[in-house]
């Protein structure tokens, strides 16, 4: 039986265990193939667990590659792009549509401080720059002022 491990002071969520125990094998692995349903019995969960953690967390807006295989357990091959600062800045704007919601803001900034991409600061100033109490504008055009402003402050963020 899985035992659930404290981060802090809040105990870790099946999500968060599952996230984790791919990232730790993926720093070892260029490349890691599993099997879903080898996965989930490990975890004592449903192999859909799997597929929400891997669809969520292992984006390639946040430097993953994820081919995944029907039958047999459902196989999925996860990749960590291995790319330069300026190319995952590149990579995340033009990731980025017309609209950006405050919390696709967050997880952006997020992966960001994850990756070490941005330093604390430079999170904070995109947080603060992009937050609902700054954009006092119409909600009908916040989220998409809210793109522009997050996408141009990342372009400066990209070195030459």
């Amino acid at each position: 039986m899985l035992k659930v491990k404290a981060k802090g002071s809040e105990k870790m969520r099946i999500s968060d265990l599952i996230e984790d125990f791919i990232k730790d094998m993926l720093k070892t692995e260029d490349e890691l193939e599993i099997q879903r349903n080898e996965l989930a019995e490990h975890f004592n969960c449903v192999p859909s667990q799997i597929n929400y953690v891997i669809s969520t967390r292992f984006k390639p807006s946040q430097g993953y590659y994820v081919e995944s295989r029907r039958g047999g357990g459902g196989h999925i091959t996860i990749k960590k792009v291995n790319i330069t600062h300026s190319n995952y800045l590149m990579h995340i704007i033009t990731s980025i549509g017309d609209t950006l919601t405050s919390k696709e803001v967050d997880i952006f900034i997020s992966n960001l401080l994850s990756d070490e991409i941005v330093t604390k600061k430079e999170a904070k100033l995109l947080k603060v720059a992009t937050s609902d109490n700054v954009l006092n504008v119409p909600i009908d055009i916040k989220d998409n002022l809210r793109a522009r402003i997050f996408k141009n402050m990342l372009i400066n963020l990209v070195e030459d």
